[in-house]
C-alpha cells in the first residue's frame, strides 16, 4: 500500500468515525458503532487476505448512508464513484421496512460486484461473531438463531468469489445458538 492508499483509507476511517460518533452498538455494552466498520477492515486483511483498497475503504463506510445523514453524492464526492459504488451496492434502503430489507439483501446478493461480495461477507461474519458472543440487549436463542440462518441465506446468494471469506462465513455460522 503506497502512501496515496494510506492517506485515503485513514481518511474513511476519520470520516466514519465522524458520521458514528453518537451511534453505539445494540449489545449490553453499547460499544462505539466504529468498532464495527474497524472490525469488517480489520478480518478482510488479517483473516481474509483482502488489500484491494477499494474494498477496504468500501468496508469502512459501510453503514455511513445506511445509519447516518451522509448522501450517497457526499461519499462520491470525497472517495470517487467507484468507491460511492460498492457503498450503494451493500447499503440498505430503510424506506421497506424490516422484513422487506431483509428479503432485498437475500434478492440482491447474486448480482454483487466482487468488492461488495467481500464487504457483504466480512460484515455477515462480524456480526455473526456478535450476535453469537455478545448479542444485542433482549435477542433471546429464536431471533439469534433467525438472524444466523437469514445470514446464510444471504451469503449463499453470493458464493463463489472469496473462497477464504466464505469458508471463515461457514466457521462462524457454526456458532449458531442451539
Amino acid at each position: 500500500m503506497n502512501e496515496n492508499d494510506l492517506s485515503l483509507l485513514v481518511r474513511a476511517i476519520a470520516f466514519a468515525a465522524t458520521k458514528h460518533k453518537d451511534q453505539r452498538r445494540k449489545d449490553e455494552a453499547a460499544s462505539p458503532y466504529i468498532n464495527h466498520p474497524v472490525a469488517l477492515v480489520d478480518l478482510l486483511v488479517h483473516e481474509g487476505g483482502v488489500t484491494d483498497l477499494a474494498t477496504l475503504v468500501a468496508a469502512v463506510l459501510h453503514d455511513t448512508i445506511e445509519d447516518t445523514q451522509t448522501t450517497s453524492e457526499e461519499i462520491q464526492a470525497v472517495f470517487g464513484a467507484v468507491i460511492c459504488t460498492i457503498v450503494n451496492e451493500v447499503t440498505d434502503d430503510k424506506a421497506l421496512g424490516r422484513s422487506a430489507c431483509k428479503q432485498a439483501q437475500i434478492d440482491k446478493a447474486p448480482n454483487l460486484s466482487r468488492e461488495a461480495r467481500a464487504v457483504k461477507l466480512a460484515d455477515k461474519i462480524c456480526n455473526l461473531r456478535d450476535v453469537a458472543t455478545n448479542p444485542p440487549a433482549g435477542w433471546e436463542t429464536e431471533r439469534r438463531q433467525a438472524y444466523f440462518d437469514w445470514a446464510k441465506q444471504v451469503i449463499d446468494g453470493l458464493r463463489g468469489h472469496h473462497p477464504l471469506l466464505e469458508d471463515l462465513f461457514d466457521e462462524v455460522y457454526r456458532l449458531r445458538p442451539e
